[in-house]
């Protein structure tokens, strides 16, 4: 879908007051200004991103967010955008801190030369007698190739008979899920719950990841409670220096350093490297071990910025890394 590029400053003269300019900071957004978590357990912690992008001729930078409660929080990846660039802006909302219905307002405000303020809201149903253990599962950093196991605990109190009928994932998640069943706690009311196990894969891929867990239960006022489970898969190989900075380098002249590649003591064999131009070299070892000591060389040809990405391919359970190499070459 074709989309028009708008002259801000045209734009601005044609409008028409405090209202007006608010309209133009909210078409950042397009028409995604809302976001309803529906119900949602207590302790549960909610994540949503908005998109952004700048549909105007001038860079737009963000100097202000505001939000309305304590119990959100949002941030965006860039506070700078130029013409027709996009961002992410992430928005946590944490049902430990209110109960019942609740909307959220967000403030953003975009100048400096041009000032206006885009207002999103989300909103979310925090259920008290549903509880969350902790709010979410977060794996934090994973080598490739480790399993660990996670769990959360979902608990409903007041109703024995309360139950999970379904759970529900996305099916390129990396990570398995087991549910186990808590015994129920009796006091003055009826305590039943959930145990629910999360697994990385050892195959997954590297690479952050993010889902969304749905709970489908027999209960008609909140027949789908959620939580998140999020992490990141890093690569089993280090590379260092990454990115490799030559500097001042002069077109014709050829530079040599080295780049230390290991797997954290797992042997293994370096069997292609992709992205070398002509008059590079990088020779490839004949042996398997934990660590490999490579020589570049480089022998630019043209002038100008210098800026490449080499990949290594290994045996290492398929394993690639990939090598930035950098400066500036003068005539």
């Amino acid at each position: 879908m074709r989309k028009a590029v708008i002259a801000l400053v045209t734009l601005i003269a044609a409008a028409d007051g405090a209202a007006a300019q608010t309209a133009w900071a909210n078409k950042l957004f397009g028409n995604s200004l809302t976001h309803d978590f529906g119900t949602v357990a207590r302790g549960a912690r909610l994540k949503h991103t908005f998109t952004m992008t700048n549909i105007y001729k001038v860079p737009l930078q963000i100097t202000h967010v505001g939000v309305e409660c304590g119990c959100v929080s949002a941030a965006p990846t860039t506070k700078l955008l130029q013409p027709s660039e996009t961002a992410q802006f992430h928005v946590n909302m944490d049902a430990a801190r209110f109960s019942g219905a609740k909307t959220v307002r967000i403030h953003i405000t975009v100048g400096p030369e041009f000032v206006s303020t885009a207002t999103l809201a989300v909103s979310a149903f925090a259920r008290q007698d549903v509880v969350f253990n902790p709010g979410e599962i977060d794996f934090g950093s994973v080598a490739k190739g480790q399993s660990p196991t996670r769990f959360i605990d979902v608990e409903h109190a007041g109703n024995a008979h309360w139950r999970v009928s379904e759970i529900v994932k996305n099916a390129a998640a990396p990570f398995d899920l087991k549910v186990e069943q808590l015994p129920q706690k009796v006091s003055s009311y009826v305590t039943v719950g959930y145990r629910i196990f999360a697994t990385v894969k050892p195959n997954a891929a590297p690479g952050a990841f993010k889902q969304e867990i749905l709970l489908k239960t027999n209960d008609p006022q909140a027949s789908v409670i959620t939580f998140h489970i999020g992490g990141s898969i890093r690569t089993s190989l280090n590379v260092a220096p990454n990115p490799v900075n030559f500097g001042s380098l002069k077109a014709g002249e050829a530079e040599t350093t080295r780049i230390v590649v290991g797997s954290g003591g797992r042997p293994f064999r370096i069997v292609a490297i992709d992205g070398l131009e002509e008059g590079w070299t990088m020779p490839i070892p004949d042996r398997s071990v934990a660590t490999h000591i490579l020589e570049l060389r480089v022998q630019p040809r043209v002038a100008g910025p210098l800026r490449k990405q080499i990949t290594l391919r290994t045996d290492l359970d398929n394993e690639a890394a990939t090598v930035t190499v950098e400066g500036t070459v003068a005539p």
